[in-house]
């Protein structure tokens, strides 16, 4: 097997993975500061911090979908190298 197609086969492994989390994610961090008694979110809005605040019914599905984010992020990361590697195959 060539190095484009194990490339290519890798690529669409990672934009399956991408597709399946793309439904329910979180940008920003879920935490309960030790001055405060329930948990929030805290993301960028238009280039400003914010902080949200987490109703307690809510925390598992919030950090859930703040860690779905974290995930999303390493898939992405991987799939621009795998990327890279192919338009450089591609222009050789």
């Amino acid at each position: 097997m060539s190095r484009k197609m194990i490339l290519k086969s890798q690529q669409a492994i990672l934009k399956e993975d991408i597709c399946r989390m793309l439904d329910s994610f979180l940008i920003g961090t879920v935490a309960k500061p030790p001055s405060m008694s329930g948990y929030n979110l805290t993301t960028k809005v238009e280039g400003k911090t914010v902080t949200l605040y987490v109703r307690k019914d809510l925390v598992p599905m919030a950090l859930e979908m703040s860690n779905r984010y974290k995930i999303l992020w390493k898939l992405f990361q991987a799939l621009s190298k795998i990327n890279w590697e192919l338009l450089k195959l591609e222009h050789e």
